[in-house]
């Protein structure tokens, strides 16, 4: 009895478990938003449009957003144009809450709670401050005249403005555009007198079309009769010509039988020539091909093989001079090279050896300079004597009277100047820019040199 009674008990309590449960279990209808708020894991809130979800007591619970759409009027009046001129706007807006996720979710965080008419007048401050936006970047004419231009503004500027709440634009609706000035009612007044003169030139126009329309047609009238009447006498000149052509054609056409006639005869007598001229004219052509072919054979062809065997013949000879003057240039190259080397050789040991008599001349450039010329005074001294080694004095006759300007004779000046011809070996040191070496000798006076010669007298 016990054991009944507890599974009975235990049968109850998981029942009303289950019923608690399902209780908590809320589904959302199709023209709201669920908001189930508290501890969601995520976020202040969780937003659920269609379907459903479980409730847990305690430590959650919910709100519906209604989704009906909000009629909002926002007369605007003296809103400021492009043109600085005040205009008034009346304008129905029809918003709602977006089903968007992050729309429903700022719907869920700004609009949770408020009425119908709160949610208005919050939404109507953000409406006319966009609009007025929208009005000044525009200018009278395209607000007035390009609604759809007008329009897309408002809807691209408010759209963005409403998510932020967590509305979104449905439909705007705007009415007469008025302003102060009266700019609008001058640009309408405009356009109509505008339609009103199209319309008259319309109408001039039509009038016109007609009274052309009207002579037209007494012209072509006209026109229609004067050309049956033509047409009439034309038909009876066409008659007589008709069977005057006949005769005429009558008559040509046995002149022109008896022409054909002889022109046939003629004509087979000159196809016949033709023929005789044609097949003579082949025969020659034939001939001269003949001639034309054996000539070639005998006279062009071997010339051609002639003038191609010169033209081998002669870029071979030029193939052999280029290598010939290539080899030529590379000897060439060859020998200047090997010169320029022992040139080099002998630069470089002279060189060495100028380096080391100025060491053995104490480093003193000038002492080792003298040096190089004592070397050289050999060579100097024969120099001299090969001057006038050639020079031969067989016999030497002088008429002299011993009366000379110095006390000298004729002869003795003579010989003098002959032997001060030579460059003394002192002047060529001068030249140089030394002194002569003291183991040579001083320089010394010259002295007259009476040589003996046979002296005529007159």
């Amino acid at each position: 009895m016990s054991i009944a009674f507890l599974g009975l008990i235990l049968v109850i309590v998981g029942f009303s478990t289950i019923a608690a449960v399902i209780r908590r279990y809320r589904r959302c209808p199709s023209d709201k938003i669920l908001v189930v708020y508290g501890k969601t894991g995520g976020g202040s809130a969780k937003c659920i449009h269609g379907g459903g979800k479980f409730v847990w007591p305690i430590i959650q619970d919910y709100a519906y957003l209604n989704l009906t759409p909000i009629s909002i009027d926002a007369n605007l009046t003296n809103a400021l144009s492009r043109q600085n001129i005040r205009v008034d706007v009346p304008c129905r807006f029809t918003v709602g809450i977006s089903t968007e996720p992050d729309s429903m979710n700022n719907a869920a965080e700004r609009l949770l709670g408020l009425t119908s008419n709160e949610i208005q007048e919050l939404a109507r401050d953000i409406l006319f401050g966009q609009l007025r936006l929208v009005i000044a970047t525009m200018s009278i004419e395209e607000i007035n005249s390009d609604r759809d231009k007008f329009l897309e503004n408002i809807s691209k500027n408010v759209e963005v403005e409403l998510k932020k709440i967590g509305l979104r634009l449905i439909n705007v609706n705007v009415t007469d555009i008025k302003d102060e000035s009266g700019y609008i009612e001058a640009l309408g007044k405009e356009a109509a007198a505008k339609a009103i003169n199209e319309a008259k030139v319309s109408v001039a126009e039509q009038d016109k079309y007609g009274e052309i329309g009207k002579a037209e047609a007494v012209r072509d009238t006209r026109i229609k009769t004067s050309e049956a009447n033509a047409i009439a006498v034309k038909g009876e000149n066409n008659a007589q010509i008709e069977i005057a052509n006949s005769n005429a054609f009558r008559r040509e056409k046995e002149a022109e039988a008896n022409r054909l006639a002889t022109a046939a005869e003629k004509v087979q007598q000159a196809k016949a020539l033709q023929e005789a001229y044609a097949a003579e004219r082949e025969a020659e052509l034939a001939r001269a091909e003949r001639e034309r072919s054996t000539q070639q054979a005998n006279i062009i062809v071997p010339e051609e093989i002639e003038k191609r065997r010169r033209i081998i013949e002669a870029e071979a000879e030029a193939e052999k001079a280029r290598v010939k003057a290539k080899g030529e240039a590379d000897a060439i190259y060859a020998k200047m090279e090997a010169e320029a080397k022992g040139l080099y050789e002998i630069l470089t040991k002279q060189a060495a050896g100028y380096d080391k008599m100025v060491q053995a001349a104490g480093g003193d450039a000038n002492k080792a300079y003298m040096l190089l010329l004592l070397e050289k005074l050999p060579e100097l001294v024969k120099t001299q004597v090969e001057a006038v080694k050639g020079v031969n004095i067989d016999h030497v006759t002088v008429w002299d009277s011993g009366n000379g300007a110095d006390g000298k004779g004729s002869t003795a000046n003579f010989v003098s100047g002959l032997m001060k011809s030579v460059p003394p070996l002192s002047d060529l040191f001068d030249l140089a820019g030394m002194n002569l070496p003291e183991y040579l000798g001083k320089k010394s006076e010259v002295q007259d040199v009476t040589p003996i010669i046979e002296d005529k007298k007159k």
